[in-house]
């Protein structure tokens, strides 16, 4: 990616949300800060442009996935997930509920298919590819989510899977998200979990880590 082909930010945009769904932290953030959304998009850009490892995420699903899987990234910001499993000849889809992020999703990695919308309540439409062989929920999405739609959230990636697909979902601790607490709803929305791991380079995972990569699989 070369930055200074990229094109402007449009710091205009609002979260889209169905009335009556409880918003999330990201979209109090963006009501509170309107150019909040264009400052994150700016700072991901930057580091790019200093050659930081921004895939990492990606290349663990990348590794997971058979080739030309079917691939949702949840929560995908503006793309660099998406862009790098969709360059590896995946079918990729990515959902976030912020159009300022998805807008720069399509200015700086074209080719999957890019929606607006919350996962706390977005319906796929019906020519999207689906179910999923993976589903990849990554950048501390999980603790952006109101804890009243969390398992909403995690019921529809139990839905949107595969019979025998997965989902990746990693977040940090300290996020008013405790992991115990989100084994539980896990659990109660039909998902198992497979394995946990306390780094998305497969670092093992104990009671206490700062960080958790969970690997889910329908129940």
């Amino acid at each position: 990616m070369d930055p200074s082909k990229l094109g402007p930010i449009n710091p205009l945009g609002a979260a889209r949300r169905i009335a009556g769904t409880p918003r999330s932290k990201w979209a109090d953030a963006t009501a509170a800060n309107p150019n909040h959304s264009a400052w994150y998009v700016q700072r991901f850009r930057d580091m790019a442009a200093a050659g930081a490892d921004l895939v990492g995420e990606a290349r663990l699903v990348d590794a997971l996935a058979a080739r030309g899987a079917t691939i949702l990234d949840a929560g995908c910001g503006p793309g660099r997930h998406a862009g790098y499993l969709h360059e590896r000849g995946h079918t990729v889809v990515g959902v976030d509920l912020d159009p300022v992020l998805i807008d720069a999703a399509e200015q700086d990695f074209p080719g999957p298919r890019y929606l607006v919308g919350d996962l706390a309540d977005i319906e796929l439409p019906a020519d999207v590819p689906q179910p999923f062989d993976v589903i990849l929920c990554a950048g501390n999405v999980m603790g952006f989510l109101h804890p009243d739609t969390r398992r909403p959230v995690l019921a529809s990636f139990a839905s949107w899977l595969a019979p025998e697909g997965r989902a990746v979902v990693g977040f940090g601790a300290g996020r008013g998200y405790a992991f115990d607490d989100f084994f539980a709803d896990a659990a109660a929305s039909g998902l198992v979990v497979q394995d946990a791991f306390g780094t998305w380079d497969l670092r093992p995972y104990a009671p206490g880590s700062g960080f958790l990569v969970a690997l889910l699989a329908r129940a």
